[in-house]
């Protein structure tokens, strides 16, 4: 494993690992994307959800549907982060999680990470509930508030990276795949 490179290195070697945090703009999309897959994943748990239970009204059971698409959305990342290290709008985002050694993420380690990543939303849910705002409006302005701010904490750190990242001991790194050779491309062509 390569080192962490210094700030005004170049380009790593190839095959080595480049420690260098994705910018920040990369970083957000990549969050973005996700939430729009998220969607998706949380729309069919929630549907299987209240198929399961026999939820007839939305407002029937919530507090279990709502510890069932937090156990969802545990699954769903820990098994990301630590197989590969990337979920989907990861790897559209050349954005991959590994420890700071650079190895691979432990199941524990991604679910400790999971836990602290609820950080992005805490405060502003916090305050929320504290100012007891009830538009959605309002309350979605508060949440994207929360999650600038909390993103903007990345500057404070020298190496960029998240602070839920730095307790956890991990960090994201920017991956991309390596491209064939030519004599590779040739071999397959044949």
């Amino acid at each position: 494993m390569t080192q962490p490179a210094d700030a005004g290195a170049g380009p790593a070697a190839p095959g080595a690992i480049d420690f260098t945090a994705p910018t920040l703009r990369r970083r957000m999309a990549a969050f973005l994307y996700e939430g729009v897959l998220l969607f998706g994943v949380l729309m069919i748990a929630g549907y299987l959800y209240s198929s399961l239970t026999q939820q007839r009204h939305a407002l029937q059971g919530k507090a279990g549907l709502q510890a069932f698409l937090f156990v969802v959305l545990g699954i769903y990342f820990t098994w990301f982060w630590s197989r590969g290290g990337q979920t989907v709008a990861m790897k559209a985002w050349h954005v991959r999680l590994v420890d700071a050694a650079g190895a691979p993420v432990s199941q524990a380690r991604a679910f400790a990470r999971y836990l602290l990543s609820w950080l992005w939303f805490l405060p502003a849910l916090l305050a929320v509930w504290l100012a007891d705002l009830h538009g959605g409006g309002v309350v979605s302005a508060v949440l994207m508030a929360g999650v600038a701010g909390y993103a903007s904490l990345a500057f404070l750190r020298p190496d960029r990276q998240f602070w839920h990242d730095a307790v956890c001991g991990t960090r994201l790194i920017t991956w991309r795949p390596a491209r064939p050779t030519r004599s590779a491309q040739a071999q397959s062509q044949a």
